[in-house]
């Protein structure tokens, strides 16, 4: 099918690996050009970009960015709008998954989780919707939330999934205020990705079986599986999708 999206833009934050590298990947294969973010290594961002303009012969680049960090933020988004000219898609993907005990948490340690995962997407999402309506465009705002907003299931992540539910009601929010305005705004909530942050546990064969045992699926989704979700939702085919949250956890949410 078709998605009608070639020659869009869009901006993907965390978009040189894991999740966001599939997200960045299943937009360019529809000819979408793709302002690919990244806080570090920027040399394989860079070659990643290169990479997706070989493969499917679109336009895309790599823009450096904290997202937790206002004046990063204003200054990507100029050098996006400056690139390009515009921007018709931003995706929400950068973030931060820290593992520790709630009762041995910093305070430290909340704030950076929650300005990476839940600040700098209402902050981003403000200045490109902002954008948007000036320019008189028809855009899509999407958010990476997590099954772990819905439920939590594990230890460990407080910051983390109560980051992501925050971010299911800007999610809300932003499609509420922003519709008037022709902009959408949705989530998808994936469980667990196959992406180099969690490869060792595919090292020991039972620990492997564990963790697709937890899935009805029967695997671990592949990042570019994220990706066709959202490149759905940035289409005119999902119009009647409006501040939504879209379980593609591979049934674990059942």
């Amino acid at each position: 099918m078709d998605l009608c999206l070639k020659g869009k833009v869009a901006l993907v934050t965390g978009g040189g690996s894991g999740i966001g590298a599939g997200i960045c990947d299943a937009l360019a294969q529809e000819g979408v050009e793709v302002a690919i973010n990244y806080k570090s290594k920027k040399d394989e961002a860079v070659a990643f970009a290169d990479e997706l303009n070989l493969k499917h012969g679109t336009c895309c680049q790599a823009f450096y960015a904290d997202v937790s960090k206002v004046d990063d933020i204003d200054r990507m988004v100029a050098e996006v709008i400056s690139a390009f000219g515009h921007i018709d898609i931003l995706v929400n993907n950068a973030g931060v998954w820290p593992t520790e005990d709630l009762l041995d948490m910093p305070d430290g340690n909340w704030e950076k989780v929650i300005d990476t995962n839940l600040n700098g997407p209402f902050m981003l999402s403000v200045r490109v919707a902002r954008h948007m309506v000036e320019a008189g465009i028809r855009g899509n705002l999407i958010n990476l939330s997590s099954k772990s907003s819905l439920g939590y299931t594990t230890g460990g992540h407080a910051h983390y999934a109560s980051a992501k539910a925050g971010l299911n009601m800007l999610t809300k929010t932003l499609a509420r205020e922003l519709l008037p305005h022709g902009i959408r705004a949705n989530a998808i909530a994936p469980g667990m990705v196959r992406t180099p942050i969690n490869e060792d546990k595919w090292t020991d064969p039972e620990v492997k079986r564990s963790y697709e045992a937890r899935i009805p699926s029967g695997r671990f989704a592949l990042p570019v599986e994220i990706g066709y979700a959202v490149a759905f939702l940035a289409s005119e085919k999902s119009f009647n999708i409006i501040g939504t949250v879209i379980d593609i956890t591979g049934g674990m949410l059942i």
